[in-house]
């Protein structure tokens, strides 16, 4: 498989050779949510906690007496159905945590890279090198490459100019190559890695997709219509005959034809 290079300017600069089991990997949803059900999960602090009626400072003294007030019967102010009580179902720290195993990980990341690839959403640069860790020079690359929406920046190592230059763009997010997971990859529309970079990621994920590559299904053959050939007057006046056979009886069509026979004759005799 090979894919497009270009350059900072826009411009195409050649082509690269990718493992097919890297950048050509089937689409698999499922294993996709499940891999982003897992990350969303583990992003959570669990850390909410509500105070229930035991843990509510005060209320110790009954409201009121038992009996002869008309009243409900209450044992606490702390009641969850008194104002000021406790939470009576809230939630207490918890680890939403979900282990998801790393073949799956490494599985869903790859379908989701291959899939831009298939999509045109994935562009590969010979060289991301700035010098001044300018905003406008990152800017600059981005625009010249049509990238209006959100991008992800991957590069061959921790680079910092390119990290300084574009952490003030909030579309934009820059990652080195063996950090990259699927959760950034869904959250960014098109995906901008270096040269080096792509040989890294063939490095360290090659071999992990077993099965075959993408194969894009073959378009439907178009049978072409043999074109009509113009009819002569014989052929529409005979159609007339049959369609009007189909309307009239048979004695009906013929007084019609005889009814066209005679001032035909007449015509011919005074002439």
């Amino acid at each position: 498989m090979k894919l497009n290079i270009r350059n900072k300017e826009g411009n195409d600069s050649g082509k690269i050779d990718v493992r097919d089991d890297v950048f050509a990997v089937p689409q698999n949803f499922d294993l996709v949510h499940q891999v982003m059900v897992g990350h969303l999960a583990n992003k959570r602090q669990g850390t909410a906690k509500t105070k229930t009626r035991s843990e509510v400072s005060g209320g110790g003294a009954k409201p009121r007496p038992q009996k002869h007030t008309g009243s409900s019967r209450q044992g606490s102010t702390r009641s969850p159905i008194w104002v000021g009580g406790g939470r009576a179902f809230g939630p207490s720290p918890r680890s939403y945590r979900k282990a998801t195993p790393k073949k799956m990980r490494r599985l869903a990341m790859l379908s989701v890279l291959s899939d831009k690839v298939r999509r045109g959403h994935l562009i590969v640069l010979d060289n991301l090198d700035i010098s001044d860790a300018r905003t406008k020079s990152v800017k600059t690359v981005l625009n010249s490459l049509g990238m209006k929406k959100t991008t992800l920046i991957v590069t061959n190592g921790p680079n910092e100019n390119v990290i300084r230059s574009s952490r003030n763009l909030d579309k934009v997010k820059t990652l080195p190559v063996k950090v990259i997971n699927t959760l950034d990859l869904m959250n960014s529309f098109n995906v901008l890695i270096t040269e080096d970079a792509v040989r890294q990621v063939e490095e360290i994920w090659g071999g992990v997709y077993k099965g075959e590559p993408y194969s894009a299904p073959e378009s439907s053959v178009v049978e072409e219509i043999e074109p009509t050939v113009e009819a002569s007057e014989d052929d529409f006046s005979d159609q007339n005959e049959e369609i009007i056979s189909e309307i009239l009886g048979d004695e009906q069509l013929l007084d019609l034809i005889v009814s066209q026979i005679e001032p035909s004759k007449s015509q011919g005799d005074n002439s």
